[in-house]
């Protein structure tokens, strides 16, 4: 038995913990099939041999031998809290049935300022009038150490800035540890060297509200003698620079909201020794300069001047004379909160598969994958000589970067980063610092491949894709090429689209909406474990939420919409629904205590909205379908709001609400019964079963796909209905010539609908995503994208746009079978898709408590047999459904076991590795 991994719930690092309590979750490996966790003991000290420590003052928290299975949720909390900056050392042992034990590994974790008012201490501008010492200031600079310390400092201006402090440790000190941040992102380094291989440092947030800090461990990088701390900052979102180019948030007066206007940066360095520890803070003894990138424009254009580049500026040795005082500046109005999404990191490196000179001066590079990108670029070129790099996911005819929508023709000319070569001989390496987009196609302007017509050479060009660190979970595929490449560019536009926020779209906007986070929740918990990432949207979503309890479409909100755009329940329900998902995928309800009252308000905001007794049909509907229309709208969004109000009755049950629970029980029963009454069509008249309508066009009925998948998925349908809204699915299906006539919103349901074991129909899904005409997946494909586009078009805008891929969902769920019964795959099922053209599927999905691994193999049999190879995580419970009831299964537990032999519908398998052969 072995204890494989442990983790703090919703943490994706753990450098700077600002909380008093959390819940903490292990993976175990077991070898014996009916092996099992029967007690558990989790202990946190100050000290690294935790176990050694057990009843002495450094243990803060002890849970004991606590006799239970459980995992995952394990509540962490420390009488008093955890004391500020301080490292904390962590170990959970377990013990089987029989009294086996085991040991993880220590886990580590450091604290910042778990208790404090999570702002800097007021600077004063006028220590003659208003000294530090004066009465005013008394509450804001006692308990020492309890509160932040540092100074937002910059140069009061608003273009990128470096910051350096130069300083010395009088002797090797046992950790190193930075808290910072830089609005609105910034780049740490220590001596030379990046402090981490975070990009785009600290997680967007309504600055207004909340600031993130992130923490560095250096203890690695600091050096004997001088050290050498510095600070690139740039503009993000907090202090928007348009320049002369392209900036979505623009309002139609060409103006556009910032957050602050002076761009601000503070650290606290947090030196221990073995017997000490002192805090050096941002003040005006660092030193500040204007930066060599002129131009920080998010929207994927900077301006770089090499030339500007104070080479080794970061590094010991450098002479800053001529460096500025670091300005203290007020900063921003929110409060301090550490950065515990995953940071943003690069991950593939994407090498051009052609290159090609398409005019004099213009070179074009193909990466072959279209993805969320940060080039490099490496040239060489005369002193003052530029280039630019414009980025496009389309090229034309003349092989120039195009934008096909023309309403967009601005992408062509006004997104670009130029950059001037200082010209001392060597290769000039660039690369952005601030800035991303997503593209396939890279044009290089005013430079050559060979130094053709006195151009700059551009000596290589190569591409990292950004986005969340996250831990990659799975993988599927099959034996059918055209699904793979879909599958595939669901990865791409998925992962594209996972930085500190879910984005619908990499490149043109950028924004946080929130439809995608909770419609593509489950299709992304198989890309990435995204647990930490959906928590911290709902922390932007309680930022960004109205006084009136309405939660807007997006969240961070930095563009007003108005009417639907701002208020649909498709969007803002995602305070609502994800929560739920949570607790469904990864087993955690860490987050129900905080968001429970804005779930609660954003109910009673949406009661005033009903119409005709409970109904809501005021937002967007099926967003997608035909663009814009908002078919129904009644059946989609009432469907959001009943279960909108089941979850806050979840929450309410598990935070031990009682009479919260039995109001929105209640509310949710009204709601059930209304839309029945007004949906719900049961006369047979116009067809031989029951069926649900929209109200699209009042005064006449409809039977869509949609309305009967949303009323099966959302658990609307009396059960005595249920063969019939399948039927009146089914025969919609058909009736569509297997079209998928759904937008975004009802495309996911259809999906899941044609799932169910009780429909099965694979040959829909499959014959819709292969249509020749659009609404196809396969139109895509055939045309040569590599990634999902925003509509269903040729010619698109947005080509990263992961809002129709909830087909995904559907490869891991159907094909290779894998879906979730209880919390966090506690209890799961696997069916074999026999019923599906594939002969050959196999996959992974790193469950919360292991990996779940699938293989199902039918080639180049005759027989109808299936060989299957599965691998069940210890700690859990997988239920196989066979085809039918007189179906057989002969199979052994690995790696040595006699054959077992079952028949009938269902065989549960325990923890272990299974090889099957399956009769249908």
């Amino acid at each position: 038995m072995e204890v494989l991994r442990c983790g703090i719930h919703g943490f994706g690092e753990a450098i700077g913990i600002d909380v008093d309590e959390f819940r903490v979750f292990w993976k175990l490996r077991f070898a014996g099939e009916h092996a099992r966790q029967a007690a558990y003991r989790l202990i946190v000290s100050t000290r690294k041999d935790v176990d050694a420590q057990e009843g002495s003052q450094d243990v803060c928290f002890d849970s004991g031998r606590h006799e239970s299975n459980e995992q995952r949720n394990v509540l962490c909390k420390p009488k008093g809290g955890f004391r500020s900056t301080t490292l904390y050392y962590w170990t959970v042992r377990v013990w089987d049935q029989d009294g086996n034990e085991a040991t993880s590994a220590v886990n580590e974790f450091y604290t910042s300022y778990p208790r404090s008012s999570r702002l800097l201490p007021p600077y004063s501008m006028n220590q003659t009038y208003m000294p530090h010492t004066s009465l005013i200031f008394r509450t804001w600079f006692e308990d020492e150490a309890n509160r932040w310390k540092a100074v937002w400092i910059g140069d009061g201006g608003d273009k990128p800035i470096y910051l350096r402090k130069s300083l010395s440790f009088e002797r090797k000190p046992s950790r190193v540890i930075v808290l910072a941040s830089g609005l609105g992102h910034f780049n740490l380094s220590v001596n030379g060297q990046p402090a981490s291989p975070h990009v785009l440092d600290p997680g967007w947030t309504n600055y207004h509200k909340t600031v993130q800090f992130v923490g560095y461990d250096v203890t690695d990088k600091v050096l004997n003698g001088e050290n050498v701390v510095g600070a690139h900052v740039g503009n993000g979102f907090y202090a928007g620079d348009q320049g002369d180019r392209f900036f979505w948030p623009m309002y139609e007066d060409n103006t556009y909201v910032r957050y602050g206007n002076e761009l601000c940066f503070f650290a606290e360095i947090h030196v221990h020794y073995e017997d000490t520890h002192e805090v050096i803070i941002s003040d005006p003894t660092w030193k500040v300069r204007k930066s060599a990138t002129t131009l920080a424009n998010i929207y994927a254009s900077e301006n770089h001047d090499r030339g500007l580049y104070p080479v080794g500026w970061d590094a010991p040795g450098f002479d800053a004379a001529d460096w500025q005082p670091a300005k203290p500046l007020t900063g921003p109005r929110g409060k301090l909160r550490y950065q515990s999404q995953p940071p943003v990191v690069l991950h593939d490196t994407l090498v051009p598969v052609s290159q090609k000179t398409v005019k004099p001066g213009v070179i074009m590079y193909d990466l072959g994958q279209n993805s969320s990108i940060m080039v490099r670029v490496a040239a060489t070129g005369l002193a003052g000589t530029e280039y630019r790099v414009k980025y496009s996911e389309t090229i034309g005819e003349d092989g120039l970067v195009l934008m096909p929508d023309p309403l967009f023709k601005e992408f062509e000319t006004g997104v670009y980063s130029k950059i001037r070569l200082a010209g001392h001989g060597e290769q000039e390496v660039w690369t952005p610092d601030f800035s991303f987009t997503s593209a396939r196609y890279i044009q290089i302007e005013g430079a050559s491949l060979d130094g053709e017509w006195g151009l700059p050479i551009i000596h290589s060009l190569t591409a990292r894709h950004a986005s969340s660190a996250a831990q990659r979970l799975g993988f599927v595929k099959t034996d059918k090429e055209d699904v793979n490449a879909l599958i595939n560019a669901c990865y791409w536009t998925f992962s594209s689209n996972i930085f500190s926020y879910h984005t619908d779209c990499p490149q043109i906007e950028k924004f946080g909406w929130l439809e995608v986070s909770s419609l593509l929740f489950p299709a992304t918990q198989y890309v990435r474990d995204m647990e930490a990432v959906y928590s911290k949207i709902l922390d932007d979503i309680i930022d960004t939420q109205e006084s009136s309890g309405l939660v807007p479409t997006m969240a961070p909100l930095v563009r007003y919409m108005c009417g639907p755009m701002h208020d649909t329940i498709t969007w803002g329900g995602a305070v609502c629904l994800l929560p739920e998902m949570i607790k469904r995928y990864y087993g955690s309800t860490a987050v129900f205590a905080k968001i429970y009252r804005p779930c609660v308000q954003y109910m009673e905001y949406m009661e005033g909205k009903e119409r005709v007794g409970g109904l809501i049909e005021h937002g967007l509907g099926d967003w997608g379908r035909d663009i814009a229309f908002g078919n129904h709208q009644a059946n989609i969004e009432t469907a959001i709001y009943y279960k909108c109000l089941r979850n806050v009755a979840l929450m309410a049950r598990e935070l031990g609400y009682t009479s919260d629970e039995s109001r929105f029980t209640g509310w949710a029963e009204r709601i059930y019964a209304v839309y029945n009454e007004q949906l719900l069509v049961v006369d047979k008249q116009t067809y031989p079963y029951a069926f649900y309508t929209s109200r699209d066009n009042p005064g006449s009925q409809d039977r869509t796909m949609v309305a009967q998948a949303v009323a099966l998925q959302f658990d609307l349908v009396p059960p005595q209905h249920r063969s019939d809204i399948i039927a009146a699915f089914v025969a919609a299906a058909e009736d569509s010539g297997h079209v998928m006539l759904a937008g975004e919103i009802g495309l996911k349901y259809l999906w899941n609908t044609l799932g169910e074991p009780d429909v099965d129909r694979p040959d829909i899904v499959l014959d819709m995503a292969r249509q020749e005409e659009h609404p196809s997946y396969m139109r895509f494909l055939r045309r040569g994208e590599t990634s999902l586009l925003e509509f269903w078009q040729d010619n698109c805008r947005s080509k990263c746009h992961d809002m129709l891929g909830t087909i995904y969902e559907w490869f891991y769920d159907y094909a290779l079978g894998v879906r979730p019964t209880a919390d966090a795959y506690r209890t799961w099922s696997l069916r074999p898709c026999f019923r599906a053209e594939f002969d050959f599927v196999e996959g992974e999905v790193e469950s919360p408590y292991g990996l779940i691994s699938v293989r199902f193999d039918r080639r180049d049999r005759q027989d109808g047999k299936a060989v299957v190879e599965v691998t069940v995580p210890t700690g859990t419970i997988a239920t196989l459904i066979l085809p039918g009831a007189n179906s057989t299964a002969e199979f052994s537990r690995l790696p040595a076991d006699d054959a077992r032999r079952h028949e009938g519908r269902t065989l549960e398998l325990l923890q272990g590795q299974y090889r099957l052969e399956i009769t249908p």
